[in-house]
């Protein structure tokens, strides 16, 4: 493998920015140079006037394979992972066959380590019958144990209170969750299916799946964590209520109860349903522009730790329908660290707070071997980001299997121009490199 010299670049890293290169040997940081002489090396890539940032760590994607594959692969959607700068993505268990047994969760760790351009790991499933499967997992090769406290996708909710309290007991690593009060949703949508029938506008999306139902699902499994003492991780924050359920006022390391938010709550609002319609309707859902300030005031007073995408595409042409039959979910990964960029550009954070939220906690909230941070003998999964070269999203630049995105027309003041995973060039100046294979995250647990 050839050595690389990333030169001159302006380091974003651990809550500062220095002027620095990076000599990278094999797959690994190797120096990190601020001062004196710089080695030779096989490439140099110039770096003045760039970012140089960790590589973003994505927890929750839906990337569709087996079985949902007309939507997305896990070859397609890692190519577009590493083009907007995400090097290592954790990929949820509502696939076809669902990932709840050993077996299966395997098989797809060997498809990823065919075609993933990305670094992988992927949540096991829990179900009202699967305790068994979910007690034998081993810490240090899966990310977690992934909980649907809500039914938003296929068949996967778990509502026996026996099993919930054995898996908050029981589980050997940490739990994942999606918080939605089933029953809450059902009423709502008997109300609003009654009052419009099939013809209901989107924008009542998240009266249905209300701040309420979110809050409910939320304390739930907030409470079952502190009865147990388990390490849970809540998933997509939607609502400003949320965040007081969550550890605070500590270091990370020592949280037990972590919240993830995602880009699309973060930019987004209900106001935007009239414009977007499907394209924005994701679970659980956009909501009000107090929920997306607690939100957006919960990234910066540290409330929050992580920002992710829950990339879960569709096909548009299964988008473009009425608001009973649009399924949720849309794709983000090519497009969530730019925006997060973009919201530096518009004064709501700063550089380093991005790297913090998308790059390191990642990897301290999951315990990853030797990821997400610039540091001498970690992996050299990288980011050089352009901060002044605008381009708009358009479908002739977009990877993504399903070829749309929610962010059509605009505008972002940031470009990716390298993407590095374990010391090779996985993207540069706009091409993947389909020779680059990510590998399996490991976790020092």
């Amino acid at each position: 493998m050839p050595t690389i010299l990333i030169k001159d670049a302006t380091i974003i890293n651990e809550g500062s920015q220095i002027q620095g290169s990076v000599f990278i040997e094999n797959d690994h940081i190797k120096h990190i140079i601020t001062k004196g002489e710089l080695p030779a090396a096989d490439q140099v890539i110039d770096a003045k006037g760039l970012l140089l940032l960790p590589g973003a760590i994505d927890d929750q994607v839906h990337f569709r394979e087996p079985g949902l594959t007309h939507k997305a692969t896990i070859e397609s959607e890692s190519r577009a992972a590493v083009a907007g700068g995400i090097t290592s993505f954790m990929e949820m268990p509502n696939t076809n066959p669902q990932a709840t047994t050993h077996a299966i969760l395997e098989d797809k760790y060997k498809l990823a380590a065919q075609c993933s351009a990305a670094n992988y790991s992927f949540y096991l499933g829990a179900t009202n019958d699967n305790i068994d499967e979910l007690l034998k997992t081993d810490p240090k090769k899966i990310c977690g144990v992934k909980v649907f406290m809500g039914s938003s996708t296929g068949n996967m909710l778990v509502d026996d209170e026996a099993i919930l309290g054995r898996i908050f007991a029981e589980s050997p690593t940490l739990i994942a969750t999606h918080c939605e009060d089933e029953a809450t949703i059902r009423e709502n949508t008997t109300i609003y299916k009654n009052k419009f029938g099939e013809d209901m506008p989107f924008k009542y999306h998240p009266v249905i799946r209300s701040a309420d139902a979110c809050y409910k699902s939320s304390k739930k499994a907030a409470e079952l964590a502190r009865r147990h003492g388990a390490r849970l991780h809540i998933l997509h924050l939607s609502s400003a209520d949320e965040l007081a359920l969550l550890d605070q006022d500590m270091p990370l390391q020592d949280k037990k109860i972590t919240g993830e938010v995602c880009v699309h709550h973060l930019w987004f609002t209900d106001a935007d349903y009239d414009q977007y319609g499907a394209r924005i309707k994701w679970n659980p859902a956009v909501k009000s522009e107090r929920d997306r300030k607690a939100l957006r005031d919960g990234l910066t007073n540290n409330q929050l730790d992580v920002v992710a995408t829950d990339h879960a595409p569709h096909t548009i042409e299964e988008k473009n329908n009425k608001y009973f039959s649009a399924p949720s979910g849309g794709p983000l990964v090519q497009h969530a660290l730019v925006a997060m960029l973009e919201m530096v550009k518009q004064g709501l954070f700063s550089y380093e707070m991005v790297v913090e939220k998308m790059c390191h906690n990642p990897a301290i909230l999951f315990d990853i071997d030797k990821r997400g941070f610039l540091r001498e003998g970690y992996k050299a999964d990288l980011v050089l980001v352009a901060p002044n070269d605008s381009w708009e999203v358009k479908p002739e630049n977009i990877l993504y299997k399903c070829g749309w995105s929610p962010f059509e027309g605009t505008s972002f003041s940031h470009k990716v121009v390298y993407t590095l995973v374990n010391g090779q060039t996985a993207f540069s100046k706009g091409e993947v490199n389909k020779d680059v294979k990510g590998e399996r995250l490991l976790f020092n647990r």
